[in-house]
């Protein structure tokens, strides 16, 4: 076998991609993977979206400017008064900048570690090779490589809308989104999504007047009803200006600044003026200079690749994973698919419960949920048990001061098996994980309610939770 010739050529090195071709070649195969991002100096920044404009930048923002609401409001309740408090926002983009270039680096780390070849470029079909396929890689490196298995991970792009495309400016994806340079005073979100929260609530944080122009009459609308209503009332009180059921007008750019104009939820016609506007409406599949054609890889009529249950597309060999098939457009998913790909190939039995995927909004409070939603097992006529418990009740969270939210058990009637967890409060994004895992072995509620939890902690609110499903909580 020569060098450009290999066992798996994973195209895209996002979470799902790089993740897969790793464990590829800790499973012994020959393998490379293809990736087109570059940072500032023109050098490669693996990771995908996730790493250099997604998942990590956001959540250092978000972990930086609440460390600045805090200085701001809340460390005088702790006898800590700060005084001549500035932010100083370069400084606090540079941090974002250095933790994803680390990111990056380490995985390039990985990929060295575990002898994987990393082509700098964009990846495409060419064509068939004797069994199997040529790739094409174009950009910074530029080579024809030869692959017996190839894994698509190209990703997503954020979702344009019309006659408002991103100019990162004064119109912004998730891209501009991280990198304004100075604090907008007025700040429009089109979208009161995960994107749209979350980099709404870092801008008002650090001192934006932010408002959220929602199209769904519904805040959350995928979240339990109950968590939903809780988040919306929490990020009101905080500041944030939710506004369901707009509809959206025109959209138009000044010199620098962007007016909307939008009919509110009583249909009565708006228009407001803005220093910056987000648009966060979905993400659309990454296949655009992929040359699916060239070897007959279906797409379908949105542009994901279809696929079937193990990740297998209509061609025998070629495969794909993350946000550009079916399922939900989560990091943690497409790294779940990368292995579960990589064992496929090798011959095992790599397997993805998409009924225990973890959901998470880094807001502050945090919002995070696995399973089922009351509302989903009220429409399919499933009886169940619901136990609450609020964070207010709860000692560790009194010492934080952070007392908001709850943690919310739905179990079934009859047998008591977990069906779904929903949090709203502190350190929700850790606190799911005991959820998922007593999930995957089919637990009770009961189950739950009968392990030690140590005190004082966070997860003493699950055990809670639990335990009212029986209507038996100890301490509310």
């Amino acid at each position: 076998m020569s060098d450009k010739q290999f066992d798996v050529v994973v195209i895209g090195g996002g979470p799902g991609g790089y993740i897969a071709a790793i464990r590829a070649a800790q499973l012994g195969f020959k393998v490379a993977c293809i990736d087109e991002w570059s940072n500032a100096a023109g050098k490669p920044a693996p990771g995908g979206t996730c790493t250099n404009v997604g998942c990590i930048p956001s959540k250092a923002l978000l972990q930086s400017s609440e460390h600045f609401e805090h200085a701001g409001h809340a460390f005088a309740d702790h006898g800590i008064n700060v005084s001549g408090l500035e932010l100083d926002l370069g400084k606090m983009l540079g941090r974002k900048d250095t933790i994803v270039k680390q990111n990056n680096d380490g995985i390039l780390f990985l990929f060295k570690k575990n002898k994987v070849s990393f082509f700098h470029g964009r990846g495409a079909f060419a064509g068939t090779a004797e069994g199997g396929y040529t790739i094409n890689v174009s950009g910074p490196t530029t080579d024809t490589l030869t692959a017996k298995n190839v894994v698509i991970a190209t990703g997503s792009n954020a979702r344009q809308l019309p006659g408002a495309e991103f100019d990162e400016k004064l119109i912004l994806s998730n891209t501009g989104a991280l990198a304004i340079d100075a604090v907008p005073g007025k700040l429009g979100v089109i979208g009161a999504g995960v994107i749209g929260l979350e980099m709404g609530s870092v801008w008002r944080r650090v001192g934006a007047d932010v408002t959220v122009l929602e199209g769904l009459p519904t805040f959350l609308g995928a979240v339990d009803e109950q968590i939903a209503k809780e988040a919306h009332k929490l990020f009101v009180k905080q500041g944030l200006k939710i506004n369901l059921g707009c509809k959206i007008g025109a959209i138009t750019k000044g010199e620098n600044n962007v007016t909307v104009a939008y009919a509110d939820s009583t249909g009565a016609e708006q228009t407001t003026t803005f220093d910056r506007l987000i648009i966060s409406i979905g993400r659309v599949p990454n296949t655009i200079g992929l040359n699916a054609e060239a070897v007959g890889v279906q797409l379908d009529e949105r542009g994901f690749v279809v696929v079937d249950d193990e990740c297998r597309t209509n061609l025998p060999g070629v495969w794909a994973v993350g946000d550009v098939v079916r399922g939900p457009m989560l990091a943690h998913k497409a790294e779940e698919e990368g292995v579960a790909v990589a064992e496929r190939i090798a011959g095992q039995h790599g397997h993805v419960n998409f009924n225990t995927i973890p959901w998470v909004i880094y807001t502050s409070p945090e919002i995070a949920w696995v399973g089922k939603t009351e509302q989903q097992l009220k429409a399919e006529g499933i009886a169940y048990k619901a136990g609450t418990f609020p964070f207010m009740a709860n000692g560790r969270a009194r010492a934080l001061g952070d007392t908001s939210g709850m943690v919310k058990f739905l179990a079934d009637a009859t047998t008591d098996e977990i069906l779904g967890v929903h949090i709203v409060g502190p350190m929700a994004s850790e606190l799911i994980s005991e959820a998922v895992v007593a999930m995957e072995f089919k637990a009770s509620a009961e189950d739950i309610a009968r392990i030690c939890h140590a005190h004082p902690s966070l997860s003493e609110a699950t055990k809670e939770a639990a335990l009212a499903v029986d209507k038996r909580s100890l301490n509310f």
